[in-house]
């Protein structure tokens, strides 16, 4: 395998360093700061940025080979989404695969005895430092699906392909669906 680190070495010339930091805003699931950073050039400038716990995200395969997909209304873009199963990491340390097993059972009400890591994303690191751990599972064992109570959501079950054209028709659009679809149908692909 190629060895690409090369391109993501650390450049000296590229780094801002914090002077100070303030809480603005310190939500149930999102906290808003405001740091004041030193630029490479010696400047200051003002970072404002949401720190976030992290989630993971899964795309279950059925034996069919069809993936199950949620849909649900999103309410700060006002639309119902088509999108893998996911969710936020419950507390500070939490290994991201038993969130996805969590979110997988919630969610669709299946259990998987074969997981594995897709890849990890960041969602939007120009103002959060959110990270998404993605997965695919199989092998799954069906169960009684249990969301939050504040959450509604729609099982979708549909073959892998329709899911690719979605994505490219710009019907599915959610970063961590996008990403964790394609990069298993390309896994697929290639095994």
């Amino acid at each position: 395998m190629k060895n690409y680190d090369k391109y993501l070495e650390l450049d000296p010339k590229l780094v801002e360093s914090k002077i100070s930091s303030e809480a603005v805003f310190d939500g149930h699931l999102v906290h808003l700061k405001k740091d004041m950073v030193r630029l490479p050039n010696g400047h200051e400038a003002v970072r404002e940025w949401i720190k976030h716990p992290g989630a993971s995200a899964v795309v279950p395969i059925l034996p069919n080979g069809d993936v199950i997909l949620v849909r649900q209304f999103r309410y700060p873009i006002g639309k119902v989404t088509l999108e893998v199963p996911a969710g936020k990491l419950d507390k500070p340390g939490e290994d991201p695969i038993l969130c996805a097993e969590r979110e997988l059972s919630e969610e669709t009400g299946y259990v998987a005895k074969k997981i594995w890591k897709l890849t990890t994303i960041a969602t939007s690191f120009g103002f959060s430092d959110e990270w998404i751990h993605l997965y695919a599972a199989k092998d799954l064992t069906k169960g009684q699906q249990h969301p939050d109570e504040d959450e509604f959501i729609n099982v979708v079950k549909m073959p892998l392909d329709d899911a690719v054209a979605l994505i490219h028709e710009g019907k599915i659009y959610d970063s961590k669906s996008v990403v964790s679809i394609l990069m298993l149908a390309e896994q697929l692909k290639n095994s």
